[in-house]
């Protein structure tokens, strides 16, 4: 299971127009599952899966098509299954199919092994606000039929709408559901399947977390990717970094310090901030011009001495640092670092993009040959 990394030359501009949500949105909107799914076979696909009205398509549009929340309520309720590309204009190469919740896995049109053959991930979505006795039944259902079809695939529960809830019942929930969901896989002699649980909402930035985290197994280079993070901020006085999928907000990397959820909003808050200003005021009086491009940097300088620092790494993607304001003193140092970080992301997914072969041996020489720059630089 690869990521393909599109465009390493970042030649040309990168257009936007219009306003930051409808410009920054994922291509073609919903497809049928049977239009052109041969020429996208080879994709990593995550299958979005639950009971009716469990919020499944609402988490779909609102993290890649900047749908408002409160618009989501308007959403009919998905009767058959689609197909989403997410990849034409996103860092993560992969594909989203949307599930009916009244899917039967025993109609003999319901292929199990073209469905789950190919899946990177299945996300079963829980209504954290209705009774789940029906939907852990489901779960169970689900995750066996997939398990039997592809042992690899990533198993992840959203516990969604918990907006409503309590923190205690929040927990209390999540044990609970933990707890029946692995009594069930352990009566069935399925103790190797793991399940990865999470609490979301579309009101807060938990589903973005929720979504990075799932995004992140599916990617090979993710421990090259965290490696480099690391390297960089010890030697540029940075605290955290994410680098994200501007689009969709979805931190494909971080380094290995925790995630603070206040840090990783701060973080999403300043990307709103750059790419809104940057349509009001960076594009020509026609509309013409690009909202995110290779010139793009923003510094904002908080009130608590904090410093957030972004700049753009690739097409897509965007590094975003915290730092302190004595630290950022040295930005000639943490210029010169980001210029090697940013030439070694660039290594890493050209090295992707090679055969297998060439690819396992290359890949050791671009781990030392960057992280030797990046330990230079800060001397």
């Amino acid at each position: 299971m690869s990521i393909q990394y599109e465009d390493p030359a970042l030649t040309g501009s990168y257009d936007a127009v219009g306003s930051f949500p409808k410009s920054f949105g994922y291509g073609v909107e919903e497809q049928d599952l049977e239009e052109s799914c041969s020429t996208s076979a080879d994709k990593p696909r995550i299958l979005l899966m639950g009971l009716r009205r469990s919020g499944k398509s609402s988490i779909q549009k609102v993290v890649f098509h900047k749908m408002s929340p409160n618009e989501t309520l308007f959403l009919e309720s998905t009767n058959k299954i689609y197909k989403d590309d997410i990849s034409s204009t996103s860092f993560v190469n992969f594909q989203i199919w949307d599930f009916p919740g009244q899917v039967d896995f025993f109609d003999p049109s319901f292929d199990s092994e073209m469905i789950f053959k190919g899946a990177g991930a299945l996300i079963f979505v829980i209504d954290a606000q209705d009774d789940y006795v029906e939907a852990l039944g489901r779960l169970h259902l689900t995750v066996s039929r997939a398990y039997k079809v592809n042992p690899d695939i990533n198993f992840e529960v959203f516990i969604h709408k918990v907006d409503g809830l309590s923190d205690d019942h929040k927990i209390e929930t999540q044990r609970d559901i933990h707890q029946r969901a692995n009594d069930d896989l352990a009566d069935a002699s399925l103790e190797k399947l793991h399940l990865s649980l999470y609490l979301t909402s579309i009101y807060d930035h938990s589903i973005f977390e929720a979504f990075s985290k799932v995004v992140q197994k599916l990617l090979p280079q993710l421990p090259t990717l965290e490696n480099l993070l690391n390297i960089f901020i010890s030697h540029s006085g940075i605290e955290k970094a994410f680098l994200f999928d501007v689009v969709s907000k979805i931190y494909i990397a971080t380094d290995s310090s925790p995630v603070d959820m206040q840090s990783y909003e701060l973080c999403c808050d300043m990307i709103d901030v750059v790419i809104d200003v940057s349509c009001i005021y960076g594009l020509m009086e026609d509309g013409s011009g690009c909202a995110y491009d290779k010139e793009s940097l923003a510094i904002i300088k908080l009130n608590n001495t904090t410093v957030l620092y972004l700049k753009e790494v690739t097409k897509f993607l965007a590094l975003v640092c915290i730092l302190r304001e004595e630290s950022f003193e040295r930005k000639g140092l943490i210029e010169y670092n980001f210029h090697c970080f940013r030439k070694a992301i660039h290594e890493v997914f050209e090295v992707g993009n090679l055969p297998q072969d060439v690819s396992s041996s290359s890949n050791n020489l671009t781990g030392l040959k960057y992280a030797g720059a990046l330990n230079g630089s800060a001397v």
